[in-house]
């Protein structure tokens, strides 16, 4: 039990003995420390509701209340109910902590099957900066909800399918290198993209040529099939080069091609069952008047003042199907065949259109119950203040943006690292570059713009993960400087210096933050508790000696400088950051 639900299960105790029934009485952390560590608004609730005096009722419940000796309570203005622990209190909660294998973060209450779809780069080309935040901002939701006791499914939803590939068709019979094939796959399919889309660009005829190299392969042609088959591959194993770097993994890698099968007979239900009908020589589906509010009907579209219709177009004119339509099987497949709960779509904010429409279709299925979410992200800016692109106005492939990050951390490790060995400072640039990228991306809202600036991200001082990482590595020192290991299971803290008692109670919210995570799906959370827990402990390490301290004040603070680093370390962990040993 967190400190919070422990206030809270007696708050509402006191409360039930008032009003003589049972209420919720919810208690969060002081935004400002100097009213109290803890607060709560459920006398002014409760009393609006019953048309009474908020700060008289709010006495009466202070007077019911029974704190024992976990601290006291108080009312401020017209009936906040203010908490202030005693530091016995956070001395035995960090005590509890560090026996924990969890540190004292609770499971959740109730266990959902929850599919992440994250990350999904097209085939046939390099993954580009663009693709940064779905992959680093999936991979930690995963992380998190599995560590809350959620079963997981991810799944790399790439775009193995569709138009790309009669282009990279039609050029690869034109002129493939094989030998640059080999080398770097990914950077020839793209020349073979680009070459092909720039050509059908200037003569029909060639547009024309790559559509039909689509049909081909799609009617099972056996030449264009070994073709997509070997695209996948080389695809696929460029695509695990850079998931390996950024420390990330798929349980599946169903792209649009697996949904193939299922189209055609999907299609015929949805028209059979009236969702769809056809317009315009294609199949459609249109707004079932719901919501009543217009302006929340995603199948309308405000034109010209009035409200029109903006269809999701389920199979073109000329009989082809498309990614909504493989969007919608997806859904089916994942509630079915996986029994899935929930469904959590980390894709940049202009999908929202797309998104709105597939989960209207999937309710009218029959998967209204489905938890089905669009989990949308903001953009990476340049320095300029404009969304990121190189010097030719494309978008930065991603290997190179985290080459450009690795050799800026090595060039920091070569200047102030204690690592001795090449092979390590390498090692060490590696972990160091690659932490600053994920850490920046994840310490922002993900609906927030954020610049990407590498000599920010990799600094020692500021919200950096360099800056917990160096945390991370000081708190451990102190242990290497021990002339013999020390039992802390045995220890009970005392807290005396007010370093020492902010410490531990920003130790004691770290099982109150995490389970907070996924309500909004917001990990910056997480990454801004870590930084405040960094800060508390660098104050702690100035105002209190620790091995120099008599005792019983050494091995409490000790015990301090442990679970600060199994926090740091655990924290950063489900952000997918690893900690180096020395920096």
């Amino acid at each position: 039990m967190t400190l919070i639900q422990d206030l809270e299960a007696r708050l509402a105790n006191a409360f039930q003995s008032v009003l003589g029934e049972t209420v919720s009485a919810p208690v969060v952390a002081a935004a400002d420390l100097r009213f109290g560590d803890y607060q709560s608004n459920a006398a002014m609730a409760l009393a609006k509701q019953r048309k009474t005096n908020p700060r008289a009722l709010a006495e009466q419940v202070i007077a019911a209340l029974d704190l024992a000796d976990l601290g006291t309570a108080d009312i401020a203005g017209p009936g906040f109910i203010n908490f202030k622990l005693a530091p016995s209190s956070f001395a035995a909660r960090a005590k509890e902590q560090l026996a924990d294998p969890r540190l004292g973060v609770p499971e959740a209450a109730e266990k959902k099957t929850i599919v992440l779809d994250f990350s999904a780069p097209n085939v046939a080309k390099p993954m580009h900066i663009g693709h940064i935040r779905s992959t680093i901002i999936g991979d930690a939701l995963s992380r998190i909800a599995r560590f809350l006791g959620h079963h997981v499914i991810t799944d790399n939803h790439i775009g193995d399918w569709g138009t790309q590939f009669g282009m990279v068709t039609w050029a690869w019979k034109q002129g493939l290198n094989e030998q640059a094939l080999l080398e770097n796959p990914l950077q020839e399919l793209l020349r073979l993209y680009r070459h092909a889309s720039d050509s059908s660009k200037a003569d029909e005829s060639i547009r024309e040529a790559c559509r039909q190299e689509l049909v081909k392969l799609q009617q099972g042609d056996e030449e264009n099939f070994a073709i997509w088959q070997r695209c996948i591959e080389l695809s696929r194993a460029g695509l695990d080069k850079i998931y390996d770097r950024l420390d990330v993994s798929f349980d599946h890698w169903l792209g649009e091609s697996a949904y193939n099968d299922a189209l055609a007979p999907l299609v015929e239900r949805l028209q059979a069952d009236g969702i769809a009908r056809e317009s315009e020589g294609a199949l459609c589906i249109f707004s079932n008047g719901e919501p009543a509010d217009q302006a929340k009907d995603p199948f309308l579209i405000r034109k010209d003042g009035e409200w029109t219709d903006f269809p999701m177009i389920i199979r073109k004119s000329d009989g082809a199907f498309n990614y909504a339509t493989t969007d919608i099987a997806t859904v089916e497949f994942r509630r079915k065949e996986w029994k899935a709960d929930a469904a959590w779509y980390v894709v940049d904010h202009r999908q929202s259109q797309h998104f709105h429409q597939l989960f209207s279709v999937a309710a009218r299925l029959g998967y209204g119950e489905m938890d089905l979410r669009h989990i949308s992200f903001g953009t990476i800016l340049g320095t300029d203040g404009k969304p990121l692109k190189t010097r030719a106005g494309d978008l930065p492939q991603l290997d190179d943006v985290l080459d450009e990050a690795v050799v800026a951390a090595a060039s920091a490790v070569a200047e102030r690292s204690r690592v001795e060995t090449e092979e390590d400072r390498k090692a060490l640039a590696e972990l160091i570059g690659i932490s600053a990228v994920k850490f920046t991306e994840l310490s922002h809202h993900r609906l927030s713009d954020y610049v990407f600036d590498l000599n920010k991200m990799l600094a020692l001082q500021g919200d950096t993960a360099p800056y917990l990482q160096y945390s991370v590595v000081r708190c451990r020192s102190i242990f290497r400087k021990l002339e013999q290991a020390v039992d802390l299971s045995t220890v009970t803290p005392l807290l005396v210096e007010d370093a020492e008692i902010h410490l531990a109670r920003f130790l004691a919210r770290y099982g109150e933050v995490v389970p907070t995570l996924l309500d909004d799906h917001r990990p910056n959370l997480l990454a801004n508790y870590l930084l405040e827990l960094a800060r508390a402990y660098h104050s702690f390490n100035e105002a209190c000696p620790v091995l120099k301290a008599e005792e019983p004040l050494r091995n409490s603070r000790l015990l301090l400088c442990e679970l600060t680093s199994r926090v740091l370390v655990h924290g950063l962990g489900l952000l997918g950051i690893r900690c180096p040993d020395q920096m």
